[in-house]
C-alpha cells in the first residue's frame, strides 16, 4: 500500500437487518479524491444473498444511518445533500418506502449532524439526537457574538468544538411528516442514543452532564405525553448505550463506579430500583470498545442479548443470556465494527489485517460474506499479512500480544529497518484490524511491529490499571508499559533475524506519542522517532485539553494538589529533553483539542533551543483524528512525511 492508495479506501459499515431478517441495509463509504472528502451511500442486499447488492441512495455526499420501521415498510437515513442559502451543509433525515416505487421524502433538517435514529415500535414516530445551538449562535457574524460564559471544565470536544452552548438533545417527530420535530430533552445536559419502549410512548436515553461530573453517565426515561425526564440510574456510575427489550427491560453498557478509571465496560440490565444486574462478570473484558456503537441487541424472545467485546487484539460478537451464559457468535482474528440482529439472523461488518470492512451474515450457524466492496482497493494496495507473536511481560508471569507486518517482497537473506508503533489511549488496543499505516510503512521497506503493552484494553481490569499513578498505587505512565515495549522490541530482534538491530525506529500518536517522547528521553537505542499528537507536558495538558481534569483519574493527583506538580513534572517527557539525542519528527494538528498543539510547540522549542535534531510539521484544519479521518490529501501528505523521514534516517532498499 502506497500513501496515494488512501484515495482508494472503501469500506462497509452500519448493517441494519429488516424486522423479518430478509434484507440488510448498510453503508458504503469511499474517498472522493477530486473533492478531497469522504462520500457514503446506503445499499440494500437480501440476507440470503439471492440477489446482488444495490444502492438505494444517491451517495453524492454523506448518506448514512439506515434504520427500518418495525413494519418493514420504511427505511430512514441521514444525508448531508442539502445546503442553506449561504451554502452551509444541512443535516437531513429522509424516509424511503421499501415496498414500492417513489423518491425519498424529507422529514427534518438541522444545522448540526443527526445521529441515533430510532423508529417507534408502532412505526408512527421517530426519535433522533442532534446538537441544539444556543443564543450565542443567533448572529452569523462571529464578530458580533457575545462572549461565552464557561461554567464547567469539559466544555469543548475534539472534532466538535464548543459543547456547553450546543448540547446534544433528543428530538421526536411523526413519521407521516405532520408537525415539526420536538426537543424532548431541553436544558444543559446531553442526551443521546434513544431506544423505544414497546408502548411507543416512552424512550430510554443516555444522559451526561459535565457541569455535574466528568467521565460519568446515566440512563433516563422520557415520557412523551408529559415530557417528564426521569433519571433512573443512581448517578454513581458510567451507564450508556441503552437498549429496550420486547418486555420493556432496559439493557445497557457501563460499570458502577464513575471514579474508577480505566474500567472494562460490562453488559447488564436495569432493575426497577435503578440498580444494574451485570451479565458479563465472568468475562473480564471491555464490552464498550472504541470506536463501535456498543448498544446491545435483543433477541426476539427477550431472553438474551448480542454484544461486542474486545479480547486480546480481536473484537468479537457474543450471545449473552439473562442468566449470564456467554456464547461466542463471531470469533476469529478480526474486528467486528457493527452489527444488528433480527428474526434469528445476525448481520455484521468486520475487517482484518489484510482487508477493510465487508458485510457478513450469520444464519443457522453458517457465516456468509455478502459484499466485495474492498476488492478493488485490495487489488491495488495488496495488503500483507500480520503475524501474531508474543513477548514476555517483565516482572510478571504473563505475555504481551504483538504483531509484525513485513514487506511483501521480503528476502530473508537481507536485513531491514524496523518501526515500533505504539497505540494511543492508553486504554485501547492494537490487533486484528486493517491498519493502513503499518501497510504503508511495510510497502516502503520497513518491518512494522506493534503490540498491546500493559495499560491497554482487551485484557482484564488489572492489566489496564497497571500504569495508574503513585497516588492510586501504581507506577504511572512510562513504567511497566516502557518495559513491555522494550521487551517486544527485544523479542522481535531475537525472533526475526531479517531485522537490522542498528536501524530500529519508533512511532506513536497521542499516548503513543507520549511514549515515543518518553522513550527517546530514557534510551538512545532507537535510531529515529516520530512523536505525533503527543502528550509532552502533563502539567499543562491537564488544564488545556478538552478532557481537562482527567489526570486525577489516571494519576490520582493534579498539578495544584500538594506534591502534584512535582509528580506530573516527573511523568512529563519534556522533563527529559536534555537526554533526547534521537532524531525526532514531531507532527501535530492546529485544531487538536485532545492534545492541543502547544504540547508539540513546547517539545519542539525545547529541542531546538538545545540544538537537537528535530523536525516539526503542523497540519492546518485538522484535529486529533488526522491519521484516521483527516482530509484525504492531508492523510497522504502525513504518510509521505513519515516515510521520507524514516527512509532518510534508517535507510531502506
Amino acid at each position: 500500500m502506497l500513501p496515494e492508495h488512501i484515495n482508494r479506501l472503501v469500506w462497509a459499515s452500519d448493517p441494519q437487518l429488516s424486522p423479518d431478517g430478509s434484507q440488510i441495509a448498510y453503508v458504503v463509504t469511499r474517498v472522493d479524491e477530486d473533492r478531497n472528502r469522504y462520500r457514503s451511500r446506503v445499499w440494500l442486499v437480501p440476507s440470503d444473498g439471492a440477489a446482488p447488492p444495490r444502492p438505494i441512495s444517491a451517495g453524492e455526499d454523506s448518506d448514512a444511518s439506515p434504520r427500518w420501521s418495525a413494519d418493514g415498510r420504511l427505511l430512514l437515513f441521514t444525508s448531508t445533500r442539502r445546503t442553506d442559502q449561504s451554502g452551509k451543509t444541512k443535516s437531513a433525515l429522509y424516509a424511503m418506502v421499501t415496498d414500492g416505487p417513489g423518491e425519498a421524502s424529507l422529514l427534518a433538517e438541522h444545522d448540526e449532524a443527526i445521529s441515533g435514529v430510532a423508529i417507534s415500535p408502532d412505526s408512527r414516530k421517530v426519535a433522533y439526537a442532534c446538537r441544539v445551538r444556543g443564543e450565542h449562535y443567533a448572529n452569523d457574524d462571529i464578530d458580533r457574538r457575545p462572549p461565552r460564559k464557561i461554567d464547567r471544565r469539559m466544555h469543548r470536544l475534539n472534532g466538535v468544538g464548543f459543547t456547553l452552548d450546543r448540547p446534544t438533545h433528543v428530538h421526536v417527530m411523526a413519521l407521516d411528516g405532520g408537525g415539526e420535530p420536538v426537543d424532548v430533552s431541553p436544558g444543559d445536559a446531553e442526551f443521546g442514543s434513544p431506544s423505544w419502549f414497546p408502548d411507543s410512548d416512552r424512550i430510554a436515553v443516555a444522559r451526561t452532564n459535565t457541569a455535574e461530573r466528568i467521565l460519568a453517565g446515566d440512563i433516563a426515561v422520557i415520557d412523551l405525553d408529559t415530557l417528564i425526564v426521569e433519571i433512573v440510574t443512581d448517578g454513581t456510575g458510567v451507564y450508556g448505550s441503552p437498549a429496550v427489550g420486547p418486555d420493556g427491560t432496559v439493557a445497557l453498557v457501563g460499570h458502577d463506579d464513575a471514579t474508577l478509571f480505566p474500567h472494562n465496560g460490562k453488559l447488564g440490565v436495569l432493575a426497577h430500583d435503578g440498580s444494574v444486574r451485570w451479565l458479563t462478570e465472568t468475562l473480564d473484558r471491555d464490552w464498550n470498545t472504541f470506536p463501535v456503537d456498543t448498544a446491545p441487541t435483543w433477541n426476539a424472545s427477550g431472553s438474551g442479548l448480542v454484544g461486542i467485546v474486545a479480547d486480546r487484539g480481536a473484537v468479537h460478537l457474543r450471545q449473552v443470556d439473562l442468566d449470564g451464559k456467554i456464547t461466542p457468535l463471531v470469533t476469529g482474528d478480526r474486528w467486528v465494527m457493527g452489527w444488528s440482529a433480527a428474526s434469528g439472523v445476525v448481520a455484521f461488518v468486520a475487517e482484518h489485517a489484510e482487508r477493510p470492512c465487508e458485510l457478513f451474515v450469520l444464519r443457522n450457524g453458517e457465516e456468509t460474506r455478502l459484499t466485495n466492496v474492498t476488492d478493488s482497493f485490495v487489488h491495488h494496495a495488496r495488503p500483507t499479512r500480520a503475524e501474531r507473536f508474543t513477548a514476555p511481560a517483565p516482572g510478571i508471569d504473563d505475555e504481551i500480544d504483538a504483531w509484525i507486518v513485513t514487506p511483501d517482497d521480503l528476502d530473508p537473506d537481507l536485513t531491514y529497518p524496523m518501526l515500533l508503533s505504539i497505540h494511543g489511549g492508553p486504554f485501547t488496543q492494537y490487533g486484528d484490524y486493517f491498519y493502513d499505516e503499518a501497510q504503508m510503512y511495510a510497502r516502503a521497506g520497513f518491518v512494522v511491529v506493534y503490540s498491546n503493552p500493559r495499560g491497554g484494553s482487551g485484557r482484564d481490569n488489572e492489566w489496564g490499571r497497571c500504569i495508574r499513578g503513585k497516588a492510586l498505587g501504581g507506577p504511572g505512565w512510562g513504567s511497566v508499559d516502557y518495559d513491555d515495549l522494550l521487551s517486544v522490541t527485544d523479542t522481535a530482534l531475537e525472533r526475526f533475524p531479517f531485522i537490522d538491530s542498528s536501524r530500529v525506529g519508533l512511532i506513536g500518536g497521542s499516548y503513543g506519542g507520549y511514549m515515543t517522547s518518553w522513550i527517546v528521553g530514557h534510551t538512545d537505542r532507537f535510531a529515529a522517532a516520530c512523536s505525533e499528537r503527543a502528550v509532552n507536558n502533563l502539567t499543562t495538558l491537564d488544564i488545556g485539553s478538552d478532557i481537562a481534569g482527567v489526570a486525577k483519574f489516571w494519576f490520582g493527583i493534579d498539578a495544584l494538589d500538594e506534591g502534584g506538580l512535582e509528580e506530573l513534572v516527573r511523568l512529563s517527557p519534556i522533563t527529559y529533553v536534555d537526554q533526547m539525542t534521537t532524531p525526532l519528527l514531531i507532527i501535530h494538528s492546529d485544531e487538536d483539542l485532545r492534545c492541543p498543539f502547544d504540547q508539540a510547540d513546547q517539545l519542539y522549542y525545547a529541542l531546538r533551543d538545545r540544538g537537537h535534531d528535530v523536525e516539526y510539521y503542523r497540519f492546518p484544519g485538522e484535529t486529533h483524528e488526522l491519521s484516521r479521518s483527516g482530509s484525504p490529501i492531508h492523510r497522504v501528505q502525513r504518510a509521505e512525511l513519515i516515510i521520507d523521514f524514516f527512509t532518510a534516517r534508517l535507510g531502506t532498499e
